[in-house]
Parts: C-alpha cells; sequence; structure tokens
C-alpha cells in the first residue's frame, strides 16, 4: 500500500491549524495556486462566500467540507520539457497564458513521488542523447511526462509522450529508470506527432508493466489508464462521493443513470446501493475501462452505453424509459441546453448535480429550477487546495404540481411550537416525497413527533373514534420523517 501521508504533510497539518504559511517559491509564475501565502482556513472562507454567492438564490449552501492536511493532494502530474538559451533542460509547467516553462522541480500540491520521477527523467536524458520537443520547429522526441500514482494501491504509471514511436535504447531506459524507482509499476510510450496543444496522441505503446494502473476508491478498485479521466485529489473525492450518495437517498430499490460516467466511478459506488445503474459516456475508452471496473469489482447490476448522454436520456424518455435518481458531474463547461432539456423530458425524481465549476452550475440549476425541478441544498467541497477552483454538489428534487398546488392547510398547524415552526406538516410530507418516493400521513409526522420530544397538538395523537386502532408508522418512514426533522432543524 502506498503511503497516504509524509512526515513533511504531517508537519505541514500543523502549519495548516496554527494558520503558518509556508509560500511557495513559484507563486506568481506558475499560475497554478492563486492563494500562495492565504492561510487555509481563509482559502475556505473565501470559497464558500463565492459558492454562497452564485447558488444561495436557489437553496441553502451548506458549511464547505476542508481537506486536512491539503498538501501533495495531486496523484496525476503532468510536466512539459524544454531547453533553456545555454542548453540545460528543464521541466515544469506552462506559465498561465503562454507556452513559456516555469521550471519546476518540486511542488507543494503535486504527488512527490511523481515529482521525483520526472527529475530523475530530466536527468537521464542527456545520457541517452534524448532531445526535447521544440513546438516551432517540431524537431526532437520528448514532449512531456505524465505520472499517475494509486495512493491507496501504491502503484506508478509513468507516460512519456513522444514525437516518434521510436525510443533509443528503450530496454535500458526502462532498466535505468526502474532502479531508481522501483515503485513503478508501468512505463509507457504515447505518440503524439501531431502539431497541437493536446498532451496526449492516440497511439499507445506499453514498455513495462500492465500498461495501466488500479487505485482504490470508496472501498471499489478501478483501472486508470494513461487517458483515464479520474478525479485527482482522492482523499477528498471520496468525501465528495459519500456526500453524493448520501444526497441521492438510495434505498436498494432505485433505477440510477450515471451521465457523463468516465470510466463509472460515481456508477460503481452506487451499485450497490441502488436496484439498477446505467452509466452513459461518449469516450469509448473510458467505457471500456468502466466495463472493466464493474466487472473487477463484480458489480453485475450496471451496464454502460457509449453514447453523447443527453441524446441517450431524450430516447429513453420517447421510448418512455424512467429512472429514479440522475447523477451529473459535467465538465467545467457544465451542460449544455440539449441535455438539460433531455434530463427535464426524462424527469427523475432527484438530480445530484456535481460540479467542478459553481458559475456554469448556477446557470444549469436556472434552466433546471424553471422546468420542473427545486434545488434542496448545496455542498461546496475544497477538491484543489490553494488554488481558485473549487468543486460543489447540489441536490434537485422534481416538483410535483398537482402537489404543489392542492395545498391543504389545517388551521390547527397555523398554532406553532418553536420546532414546528420549522417546517409545516406539507413541507415535511413534500420532502419525504421527493427525496425517499414515500407519501406519509399527518398521523404519521404526529407519531415521530412524539417519539422526537415535539409538542404535538392532541388533534393529531388521538383518533376520532376511541375504540378506532391507530396504524403505527413503519420503519422506512419513520426513518425518512426523521431525516425531513434533521433537514428542517427540528431536531
Amino acid at each position: 500500500m502506498g503511503n497516504m501521508r509524509t512526515g513533511n504533510d504531517k508537519m505541514r497539518a500543523k502549519q495548516v491549524k496554527s494558520g503558518q504559511v509556508s509560500k511557495c517559491g513559484l507563486a506568481g509564475k506558475c499560475g497554478g495556486c492563486a492563494y500562495q501565502g492565504t492561510p487555509y482556513g481563509e482559502q475556505l472562507k473565501i470559497k464558500q462566500k463565492e459558492v454562497s454567492k452564485l447558488l444561495k438564490e436557489f437553496c441553502t449552501v451548506r458549511p464547505i467540507i476542508g481537506m486536512e492536511t491539503p498538501y501533495h493532494y495531486r496523484n496525476k502530474v503532468h510536466a512539459v520539457f524544454d531547453r533553456k538559451k545555454d542548453g540545460t533542460i528543464i521541466s515544469g509547467v506552462y506559465e498561465r497564458n503562454t507556452h513559456k516553462v516555469v521550471p519546476v522541480d518540486a511542488c507543494m500540491i503535486e504527488d512527490e513521488t511523481a515529482d521525483a520521477i520526472i527529475r530523475d527523467i530530466r536527468g537521464m536524458l542527456k545520457s541517452f542523447k534524448i532531445k526535447t520537443y521544440d513546438e516551432d520547429t517540431r524537431y526532437g522526441l520528448l514532449r512531456h511526462v505524465l505520472v499517475r500514482r494509486g495512493f491507496a494501491s501504491g502503484e506508478v504509471l509513468v507516460v512519456l509522450v513522444l514525437s516518434s514511436p521510436i525510443l533509443p535504447s528503450k530496454n535500458n531506459f526502462v532498466k535505468v529508470l526502474r532502479s531508481l524507482h522501483p515503485e513503478i509499476t508501468s512505463i509507457v510510450i504515447n505518440v503524439n506527432d501531431k502539431k497541437t496543444s493536446m498532451v496526449l496522441g492516440e497511439r499507445e505503446i506499453v514498455l513495462y508493466g500492465k500498461g495501466y494502473i488500479e487505485d482504490t476508491l470508496c472501498g471499489k478498485t478501478f483501472r486508470i489508464s494513461p487517458k483515464s479521466f479520474y478525479q485527482v485529489n482522492p482523499v477528498q473525492t471520496e468525501v465528495l462521493y459519500q456526500k453524493a450518495m448520501d444526497l441521492a437517498g438510495l434505498a436498494g430499490k432505485e433505477r440510477v443513470l450515471d451521465a457523463y460516467c468516465g470510466i463509472g466511478t460515481i456508477g460503481i459506488v452506487a451499485g450497490g446501493r441502488a436496484k439498477e445503474v446505467i452509466g452513459v459516456e461518449l469516450n469509448p475508452d473510458a467505457v471500456r475501462d468502466a466495463r472493466t471496473n464493474a466487472k473487477r469489482n463484480q458489480v453485475k447490476n450496471i451496464s454502460f452505453y457509449q453514447n453523447d448522454a443527453g441524446k441517450f436520456m431524450a430516447t429513453m424518455a420517447e421510448n418512455g424509459g424512467n429512472v429514479d435518481v440522475v447523477f451529473m458531474d459535467p465538465p467545467r463547461s457544465g451542460s449544455d441546453e440539449v441535455f438539460l432539456s433531455a434530463l427535464a423530458g426524462l424527469a427523475p425524481k432527484r438530480v445530484v448535480y456535481i460540479s467542478c465549476n459553481p458559475q456554469t452550475q448556477a446557470r444549469d440549476l436556472r434552466y433546471l429550477v424553471k422546468h420542473g425541478y427545486r434545488a434542496m441544498e448545496a455542498w461546496p467541497v475544497d477538491m484543489f487546495p490553494w488554488t481558485d477552483s473549487v468543486e460543489s454538489i447540489v441536490l434537485l428534487s422534481k416538483l410535483h404540481t398537482k402537489q404543489n398546488i392542492e395545498v391543504e392547510l389545517e388551521m390547527s398547524e397555523l398554532d406553532l411550537t418553536a420546532a414546528e415552526s420549522k417546517a409545516t406538516y406539507a413541507e415535511i410530507k413534500q420532502y419525504v416525497l421527493d427525496k425517499y418516493g414515500l407519501k406519509v400521513s399527518s398521523l404519521n409526522i404526529a407519531q415521530i413527533k412524539a417519539k422526537c420530544g415535539i409538542i404535538e397538538r392532541e388533534n393529531y395523537n388521538t383518533a376520532k373514534n376511541e375504540n378506532v386502532k391507530q396504524p403505527n408508522c413503519t420503519e422506512e418512514k419513520e426513518n425518512a420523517i426523521k431525516n425531513a426533522f434533521k433537514y428542517f432543524q427540528m431536531i
């Protein structure tokens, strides 16, 4: 198993708690970390304010979930290679909005093992007579190096992005690199011979190992290949997915659709809590990995389709299909109107919207709210400490027009205790219906209020006929009502 935390991380954890900040020497040059020099607690406050400003018009924004040790969390590190005018080989990142390479030997948010591997590859180039690629002349071999590490498994994948499939003395290169880093479990050549800003090309050649690594997330094992989308912060990803599952309220009876499913992470995690899961993804490589991952985890109630998620949902709705819950985790640009329209047409009871860009999320929420949904709550999660990026999850529930217009208001409900003033019976009924698909009566709610010590009026506690036995609330309904009480802060 790989070490999740180093001695340096533990020392920095103490710095986080004390408010001390050790500023990176590259701050302001690489452009990666907007909050260098800002205490971590202050960063969280800034991000909370940002998300609240964007989403408070739709729902309550819960407190942001930060990271205990916000250092070296990136399990994927990409380095571009170049030469200085004096011929010195450098590796690092592009300066923001340019193609000027900023040399980086170590980064406070990147995995330390990955940084060490990149440094040693750079040191090997001269002895192996490997030239770095020049974008202007298109001369040279090595363009980029990509390193991915499984934080739970300890497995390491090294991807050499070359302008040609031929690596001089490749067997010896692998031998020397693995002697320096025996933790490396796979080495792959990715061929990118096009004049493009894209990092990876289409062709791959495995030099050593399986050509992929595996890692464990939320108790499930996932295959990660060079092109796979996999969250870069596995520690916070577990937090993010657990919150998403909690909001979905899965009870083993639901049919779930995982849109933008990638390699199937969310759908496979949901598989153990739902009756059936459908994953939809446009990238054929990701779909292949998703199917492999499902078999690897023996999840048999999930199926994957290579398709555009919006078109898939539209077709599904036209054919009379339905789902109870949709998970959506779109790119930073958010979802387009075709997707959102198809989602509204499919009309799932609940939508769990995970976003890495609250601005586009707010735009999409505005559409969904106008088309039959209500945002219930939002949770910011800090997936990218020290940067100006933040993830947020929003739970949406389908509005039932008839139920929302024909609200029965009993006069006795106007006589409110402090706890009852948090929510009316109608609101509690609606919440339970939206989140759990259960219909509960006023009597059910009154019974559970009594159990929770909430002062209750007599007319709900007694039957109209003293000889009539009151039906007891089922355990499933009791738990749902208690969760509604918690949601409305009544208990």
